[in-house]
């Protein structure tokens, strides 16, 4: 995994553990944690653990979540990318889940739709196989209005750890 995606604002990377301190940040955030089970880490060690999980999985399927870094402050702002789910969730056996984090001050400029974008284009190019999803918390208005803005429709709703969740498909390319 040794791809680089840019855009105008951000550099998109494979995440590395010099990124611990901004995984810190953002994953120790409540606001952050939200719409993601409502469990905020208390460690620096559990945010370095998080980032060789993510490593370990762009050994096992050459994919996973990507650092995105601001072009201007040359700052971790969050992670966004393809993960390979192959345990099936919602009836679907095998796919690539569409997802981002970012940290609170990131929020609403318009990072996730521009990064879920490279990530999709990125697909595109290099990942033909396997189809792309998407899900999201019912109540989260934002990722909803993301992925709705990158081509993804909520067909259904699903139960993910006891949680109501939109399930997404790609409608438009």
């Amino acid at each position: 995994m040794k791809e680089i995606i840019e855009t105008d604002r951000v550099v998109i990377r494979p995440i590395e553990e010099g990124d611990v301190e901004g995984m810190y940040i953002l994953d120790s955030d409540s606001r952050v944690q939200e719409f993601l089970g409502k469990h905020p880490i208390g460690s620096k060690e559990e945010a370095l653990n998080m980032i060789r999980f993510i490593r370990k999985q762009y050994e096992d399927f050459g994919i996973g979540r990507w650092a995105v870094i601001e072009k201007d402050t040359n700052t971790f702002i969050g992670w966004t990318g393809l993960k390979y789910i192959g345990n099936g969730e919602n009836g679907v056996k095998e796919y690539l889940d569409l997802g981002y984090r970012f940290i609170y001050d990131a929020w609403g400029k318009g990072y996730a739709t521009e990064t879920a974008k490279a990530c999709l284009t990125y697909a595109e190019k290099h990942l033909t196989e396997l189809p792309i999803h998407a899900i999201s918390e019912v109540g989260n208005e934002g990722s909803k209005h993301v992925l709705e803005k990158v081509g993804f429709e909520a067909v259904s709703t699903f139960l993910y750890e006891n949680v109501p969740h939109f399930w997404y498909i790609r409608v438009k390319k």
